[in-house]
């Protein structure tokens, strides 16, 4: 499926506003903190919380293995907030 490189880097959870992990194979994005998937559709993820679907423990737990053995990787990685960006001219 292979979402944009560039997308990938912006998404994130409508819910929490945490990084998602693109599962490839199951055409979903994973949510490991809510135990919740955003469908992809044609190539266009669905990120609406109402329409995110539970991940049985089962699979979740499947899903955060791969995410610690590094098979999947996060859209993005959360900074520590540093306050105001400064410009330098």
């Amino acid at each position: 499926m292979g979402l944009d490189p560039v997308l990938m880097e912006i998404l994130a959870c409508p819910a929490d506003k945490g990084p998602l992990y693109c599962v490839d194979e199951a055409g979903m994005l994973y949510n490991p903190r809510l135990g919740r998937a955003y469908r992809i559709d044609g190539g266009i993820p669905v990120l609406l919380i109402d329409e995110a679907a539970e991940v049985d423990p089962s699979t979740a737990a499947m899903y955060d293995a791969r995410i610690a053995n590094g098979e999947l990787s996060p859209t993005f990685v959360p900074t520590a907030h540093s306050g105001p960006r400064q410009t330098s001219d």
